[in-house]
């Protein structure tokens, strides 16, 4: 059998041929490999890359789960996979997925073809039976859980035609398995990638709807100058519809409107100028207890360093200071009363 005899062969064998595999496929994964294309699409300027890359999961028996994914890098000929880069990258995932092992690769493709049985011989060193994930961005199937992808997951076999063996691939169903912290991830991944909060998330809605609004209003006055202008057809009852609809609408040059208008505007910006003050009137509560923590903490402290430095005239000054600093202390309380109460404000 020559090689051409071996590329013409199908390197997938019939869909009579059961698996027996249990797959189970992440959404990480799904997102990762979508990525992938998209980006080397833009960076490449092609439709159609090469994109190949590893899988990483876990495996008990014949139950297979694809939870992760990281990219590939090639040799220089392109058509051999870079070794090293490949164990650097399982290596540092292990450290922190102990639990993943390399269980296969992906790549984007309409099918497998012989190229892909060349790939997949160089990662038979990793993994006994590696897996292969192919992405079909032009065609959907719907998986056994309801989904619809453009995933195919094969298995490798062995099949012996013409006493010879080769390489073939079984097609395996998959299903999706996403849990809590996936689920969220995923509506995080589906609502743009921005961490906004609910403020923002309505502030945005907002946006929208007003933006809506805006675009119908501009098609109806639109509609309406034509229709003066003769240039379209009368609807009669959609103009006595947009009669009604401007007949409902406040009157904002009433003088009641306004009026309602200003006093409420005035209630809100009189509450925001009282909480402003009451804010004030906090930090103030609380630089006049830490000055009166200050200053008695210096009270207590003068007369052992006074009488240390002067023994003899310890008592004297040590009275004297203490008066002084009653009497400043008086004379403080008092200016503290008499602004607190001019301020009619009590702190404690």
């Amino acid at each position: 059998m020559t090689s051409m005899d071996t590329d013409e062969l199908p390197v997938v064998l019939p869909s009579t041929t059961a698996s027996g595999l249990t797959l189970a496929l992440h959404p990480l994964p799904i997102l990762n490999i979508s990525e992938h294309l998209t980006r080397l699409k833009l960076q490449t300027k092609s439709s159609t890359p090469f994109v190949i890359g590893a899988l990483l999961g876990t495996q008990t028996g014949r139950d297979v789960e694809i939870v992760n994914t990281f990219e590939l890098a090639m040799e220089d000929d392109g058509k051999t996979v870079d070794a090293g880069f490949l164990v650097t990258r399982r290596d540092q995932y292990k450290q922190v997925f102990p639990s993943l092992e390399f269980i296969g690769w992906y790549t984007v493709a309409p099918h497998p073809a012989a190229q892909h049985i060349a790939l997949h011989e160089q990662f038979t060193a990793y993994s006994s039976t590696p897996l292969l994930l192919i992405l079909q961005p032009s065609t959907l199937f719907v998986t056994d859980s309801g989904q619809s992808l453009p995933f195919k997951a094969y298995e490798p076999t062995i099949e012996i035609r013409d006493r010879k063996t080769r390489t073939v691939f079984i097609e395996a169903s998959f299903t999706v398995e996403t849990g809590e912290a996936e689920r969220i991830a995923v509506d995080w991944t589906a609502r743009g990638g921005s961490g906004r909060t609910s403020l923002e998330s309505h502030l945005q809605t907002q946006r929208a709807a007003v933006k809506m609004l805006h675009d119908r209003i501009i098609l109806l006055v639109q509609y309406v100058t034509e229709v003066i202008a003769g240039t379209a057809k009368k609807d009669h009852e959609a103009l006595r519809s947009l009669s009604a609809l401007v007949a409902s609408l406040p009157a904002s040059d009433h003088p009641g409107f306004r009026k309602e208008f200003e006093m409420e505007y005035e209630d809100v910006q009189l509450t925001a100028y009282l909480s402003q003050l009451t804010k004030s009137t906090n930090i103030l509560n609380d630089l006049v207890d830490k000055h009166i923590v200050f200053t008695a903490s210096r009270e207590n402290h003068a007369p052992s360093v006074s009488a240390r430095r002067h023994p003899r005239f310890g008592g004297g000054r040590s009275g004297m200071m203490g008066m002084g600093s009653m009497g400043m202390m008086g004379g403080m309380g008092g200016m503290g009363g008499m602004n607190m109460g001019m301020f009619g404000l009590d702190f404690h």
